[in-house]
Parts: structure tokens; C-alpha cells; sequence
């Protein structure tokens, strides 16, 4: 089943997330992102192991990720296959939704491994998403900023993924507001169509009937 998990595009944040994977279609979820910006990911598979009753890392686990641009005709801009543990990483080229799959793969040799193992499904996919040009800085390298230069670029850094949010947000907005204005103005224009025919139609009743009333008399 498609899953659309949605994540806060904030600038320079981290997500972590798990969910479970059936292994009988991708696990997809969307993500709106402004443009040049860097998405940095850490994944771990694990498999439900029915003796133990918990969940383990397994090596013959393959991971398989995607990610496509499904506002420009899915242009795909990510396409790896890692084993049970890894990391991916890419920039939005331009602003606008993108899809992030995972799709398991075993060569263990069982049969229906994936979706008959666990209710939820033969995989648990722990995933830590950080997003913002300075969010594998913050991620990785947070212990290593001991002097203030490293700091204060970084700092920069953040600055320049909140500006750039905020032009994202503006944009979206405008766009919101002449759609709004486009079907308010067809609204109106509806309304006074309707107020002219019914005034045609009163009118043409009123002269049928002061004729009608009018030959009344007459005879």
C-alpha cells in the first residue's frame, strides 16, 4: 500500500521516524522542500525474528531507495541500493514535492519472508532524516565546532535556510491567494448571471401577464 508519511519541511531540522515494510510494494512518503536544498538520510533495516519475538539486523537485507521530483513528471534524482544500514544524501534541484521510497529485497532464500514474518510486516525501517544546508554539519560534525569562527559559519549557514524558507512560504502564499481571487471572481460573475436571467425571466412574466389581464377586460 502507498503510505504518504508527511515531515515538517523546517529549515535545518532532523527527523527520525520507523515504519514497517511488507516487502510486497515500496514504501513511499512526500516530501515539500524549497530549492538548493541539502537532505541528508540514515536508515537501519531490521527483521522480525519469530524465535526471538523481536526485531534484528539482518546482512541479507538490500535496501533499495528512490527519490523523484513528482512535481516535474518524477524526474528521478536519487536511484541506490544499499545493504540492511546506510546513508543517502541529495539537493532539490527546484522547489516542490518530492517522493522518497524504500524497497526491501533478501536473499536469504525464505519464501514470504517479508509479509507473512510480522503483522506490520517483515521489516521495521528506522529512518533519521536531516534537511537544510547546514543540518549534516549540525548532525555530525556538532562536537568537532569547538572554535567561534566554525560556529559563526554556521550560524550564517542556518540563516540562509530560514531566509530561503521564508521565500519559499511567500511563494506559496501568493500562489494560494490568486487561486483564491481566481474563484471568488468566477463566483461573482456566476451570481450576476443568475441575478440577470432571473430579472429576463420576471420581466417576461410581468408583460404576459398585464397582456393577459389587459384582453380580460377587453372582452
Amino acid at each position: 500500500m502507498r503510505a504518504i508519511l508527511p515531515l515538517l519541511s523546517l529549515s535545518t531540522v532532523a527527523q527520525a521516524l520507523y515504519f514497517y515494510i511488507d516487502g510486497s510494494q515500496p514504501k513511499c512518503f512526500f516530501e515539500d522542500l524549497p530549492k538548493d536544498t541539502l537532505v541528508v538520510g540514515h536508515y537501519e533495516a531490521k527483521e522480525w525474528d519469530e524465535n526471538m519475538r523481536s526485531w534484528s539486523k539482518h546482512d541479507g537485507i538490500s535496501i533499495y531507495i528512490s527519490v523523484d521530483e513528482s512535481f516535474d513528471k518524477d524526474d528521478r534524482v536519487v536511484s541506490q541500493r544499499g545493504s540492511s544500514s546506510g546513508r543517502f544524501t541529495f539537493t532539490s534541484a527546484e522547489a516542490g514535492e518530492h517522493k522518497i521510497c524504500f524497497t526491501p529485497s533478501s536473499n536469504s532464500g525464505r519464501q514470504g519472508w517479508l509479509s507473512l514474518s510480522h503483522p506490520n510486516g517483515g521489516i521495521k525501517l528506522q529512518l533519521d532524516l536531516a534537511i537544510g544546508e547546514s543540518s549534516e554539519i549540525a548532525s555530525t560534525d556538532k562536537g568537532k565546532m569547538e572554535d567561534l569562527s566554525q560556529r559563526i559559519k554556521d550560524l550564517n549557514s542556518r540563516l540562509q535556510d530560514i531566509r530561503r524558507e521564508q521565500v519559499f512560504q511567500r511563494e506559496r502564499e501568493a500562489e494560494f491567494r490568486d487561486q483564491s481571487e481566481t474563484t471568488n471572481g468566477r463566483v461573482v460573475r456566476w451570481m450576476v448571471i443568475q441575478l440577470v436571467v432571473l430579472g429576463v425571466t420576471c420581466a417576461w412574466q410581468l408583460s404576459h401577464l398585464r397582456s393577459f389581464f389587459i384582453k380580460q377586460k377587453l372582452t
